[in-house]
């Protein structure tokens, strides 16, 4: 996520330097037959109030747009939002509701703390599990996309730096092979918790309503995994792309008439400019919804998972009593990933 107050100038030239090289090019050729071309007779330009129709009806068509990519990448916004109180709920009924009142065999502080320690580090592996899920197909491996620029952001680290640390051995072996190994560790969690029950170490009404807890985790997961799967409808983001090409390409075709009326020498150039202009307004529109249609393919507009990831580990660890803590995620080249 870009966090930056204004966008960098630099950053915006990444983007439009192919269009606008594109832009001048054609705008310049335009402009030139139009000049050669109209002492001989051949006038190419176009009446401009067409083409301002087709301006009107594609800039609709491209708020549309626009406004459907921004819903998305706020629900996933709102989806992480609800996994950070859901993980602050879950430590404080870990610490809360597991407790010797009612154990069997009472265990010692430090018993009890590993059994706190083993709940809430398994609800860490779950969401680490479960960013690098929704981010295991990132923006640069989509060829659907026509602007994507290398901005050289890290990728996903390996799971067992991320997951690994969480869990014990074997429970990592046993996730980790399978196909939707967050949903896994979860189930584990709610094993745990049976288990928890059985040594008397938490009440059944405790019992179900730290198994709520853990529904709303899997529902939580399954709203990123809606998002995740299904792409923006490829009908509008296509077309939305071809009307705009059409626009462009045809503007200088109009702009050159319309200068042309006021001087057929210094005035006609100025087609060149503001053909520029126009057209890089409406393609930066157009990558402004291209770029924000998927918010979990750890790029330059999404979810900042990794520091919202870490922002819980922090919180988590310290309700542990814990105080070798990692420092929270920074943003690189003004993007917070």
């Amino acid at each position: 996520m870009y966090v930056r107050r204004d966008i960098r100038p630099g950053l915006i030239w990444q983007f439009a330097w192919k269009n606008v090289l594109f832009f001048v090019l054609w705008s310049s050729l335009i402009t030139f037959l139009y000049v050669w071309l109209k002492p001989q007779g051949l006038d190419i330009s176009l009446p401009f109030l067409p083409l301002s129709t087709i301006g009107v009806a594609v800039a609709f068509y491209l708020g549309f747009k626009n406004s459907q990519s921004y819903d998305r990448f706020w629900e996933g916004r709102k989806i992480w939002g609800g996994i950070v109180n859901a993980s602050r709920t879950w430590s404080n009924q870990v610490l809360g509701y597991v407790t010797n009142r009612y154990a069997r065999e009472p265990l010692s502080e430090e018993e009890l703390h590993a059994v706190h320690q083993s709940l809430i580090y398994r609800h860490l592996a779950w969401i680490n599990a479960l960013r690098i899920q929704l981010r295991q197909t990132t923006i640069l491996d989509r060829k659907n996309l026509i602007y994507v620029p290398d901005l050289h952001l890290e990728r996903n680290p390996a799971c067992p730096q991320e997951i690994g640390p969480f869990l014990d051995v074997v429970e990592y072996a046993d996730v980790i092979i399978k196909a939707n190994p967050a949903t896994h560790i979860v189930k584990h969690q709610g094993q745990a918790l049976r288990q928890l029950v059985d040594q008397g170490l938490i009440e059944e009404f405790r019992h179900i309503d730290m198994m709520s807890t853990l529904r709303e985790l899997y529902d939580l997961q399954g709203k990123c995994e809606r998002i995740k799967n299904t792409p923006f409808p490829r009908q509008y983001a296509y077309f939305s792309t071809l009307f705009v090409w059409i626009f462009v390409i045809l503007l200088p075709f109009g702009l050159v008439g319309e200068f042309g009326k006021i001087s057929q020498d210094a005035f006609v150039w100025l087609t060149i400019p503001f053909s520029i202009l126009i057209s890089w307004v409406f393609t930066t529109m157009e990558i402004v919804g291209d770029n924000s249609e998927d918010p979990f393919e750890n790029y330059v507009n999404d979810v900042p998972m990794t520091a919202l990831c870490r922002t819980i580990e922090i919180d988590l660890r310290e309700v542990l009593g814990e105080t070798d803590l990692p420092p929270k995620i920074q943003p690189v080249d003004d993007i917070l990933l």
